[in-house]
């Protein structure tokens, strides 16, 4: 059982940047991948990026590719996503997810999900 909560969201004008934290719980964090993903109102909940249990694989959505990274420090159980030059279309609700298997894109493969971290982009 792994328990995830989120933090780091606000309010940011265009350009601007974030970090979200997702805080995990329990002993295995570091066996599972995590993941970051984002919901707009009124829209499906989409991959932004992930990351092997070991750090050494990462993905990101096309939208987001070298302007957000995700990192991970399994010491601390948590896992992070630095976003910079943000834009209005980046506004959404960010969850984090924990994925027993492999670092996948879609929702349905991941195991654990957060509340959830409301990120609004001001242009």
């Amino acid at each position: 059982q792994v328990q995830l909560v989120e933090s780091g969201g606000g309010l940011v004008q265009a350009g601007g940047s974030l970090r979200l934290s997702c805080a995990a719980s329990g002993r295995t964090f570091y066996s599972y991948a995590m993941g970051w993903f984002r919901q707009a109102p009124g829209k499906e909940r989409k991959f932004v990026a992930a990351i092997s249990w070991s750090g050494g694989r990462k993905y990101y959505a096309e939208s987001v590719k070298g302007r957000f990274t995700i990192s991970r420090d399994n010491a601390k159980n948590t896992v992070y996503l630095q976003m910079n030059s943000l834009k209005p279309e980046d506004t959404a609700v960010y969850y984090c997810a924990a994925d027993w298997g492999s670092e996948g894109t879609v929702p349905d493969e991941y195991d654990y999900w957060g509340q959830g971290t409301q990120v609004t982009v001001s242009s």
